[in-house]
């Protein structure tokens, strides 16, 4: 595997895991979250602080850089949390600017807007990658579990849900805490993957991204949402030969799938066992039909 080919699974292995944790939260529970960078920022530099300031081993720093991503969400989430459609968002959107200003202010500890560099780097992509399939697998055992359920239902009308007995203020804080878990993740595997941080890489424009994945992917499709990150990740890759004109065509094409389908690639469709049966004998069929007609 080459170097060129290990950054592009290492960026889409990171944007995954991220990912995952705002599909969760924006698109099955109902809470658009425009914060995901600062919750990254807030993992990346706990786990780079950790192993190069402190001397602490790489795996540890990464998952102390997970929880910090958790913990904060907490004292976020609670009064947040109660606030409803563009006021959460905006609120959280608030949470991911003071972020990247505490970090280029406090120079003495993050090295202000220099960044850190010098980080311990990752060998192989290869666990990072499994890592990321194996949360969205979780992800999509937890949506189909009753608490994906209860999600869903909060989503749809948090009235009702409350209603039937479901906990919306818990349900909700659960989401937020694993998006918080997982934003966290992904910004120590970043820290570890680039082996420099500054806190420009997590601007609004890094919590964009991310939004644009989910909502191109189907915001209620934990498997479009897979499908999207590999999308987005390889295509500005892809269309390098084209220089400047790649970050144009990457933008016109988000927004003809915007146009032309508003639910996104696959709107609310998963990838299982029983809908590849499907697939594979409308083909067959299909196929035999085609025969029998020459």
């Amino acid at each position: 595997m080459t170097i060129y080919i290990q950054g592009i699974v290492y960026l889409f292995s990171i944007n995954l895991i991220s990912v995952m944790g705002l599909s969760l939260l924006t698109g099955f529970t109902g809470s658009f979250c425009f914060g995901q960078a600062g919750f990254m920022a807030v993992g990346a530099y706990t786990s780079g602080m950790l192993t190069k300031l402190v001397g602490w081993p790489l795996w540890l720093g990464i998952i102390c850089g997970a929880l910090a991503g958790a913990l904060i969400s907490i004292p976020i989430g609670l009064p947040t949390l109660k606030l409803k459609g563009d006021y959460f968002a905006i609120a959280t959107l608030g949470f991911a600017e003071a972020v990247r200003l505490i970090l280029e202010n406090l120079q003495q500890y993050t090295g202000g807007a220099r960044g850190i560099p010098g980080i311990e780097t990752m060998d192989s992509p290869l666990p990072v990658l499994i890592l990321a399939l194996l949360i969205y697998i979780l992800i999509r055992f937890y949506v189909s579990s009753t608490h994906g359920r209860s999600c869903i239902a909060i989503r749809e009308d948090e009235m009702a849900a409350n209603c039937i007995g479901i906990n919306s203020p818990r349900m909700k804080t659960i989401s937020f805490f694993v998006n918080g878990l997982l934003a966290g993740l992904a910004g120590a595997l970043l820290a570890h993957y680039v082996g420099f941080i500054q806190p420009s890489m997590f601007g609004m424009a890094k919590s964009t991204e991310l939004i644009i994945m989910v909502i191109f992917g189907g915001m209620h499709s934990v498997t479009g949402a897979l499908f999207s990150t590999i999308i987005l990740t390889s295509l500005p890759e892809l269309l390098r030969a084209a220089s400047i004109w790649r970050l144009v065509a990457y933008g016109l094409l988000v927004v003809i799938i915007m146009v032309v389908r508003p639910e996104g690639l696959l709107g609310s469709w998963e990838l299982s066992p029983n809908n590849l049966k499907a697939i594979w004998n409308n083909l067959f069929n299909r196929k035999q039909s085609a025969r029998e007609g020459n």
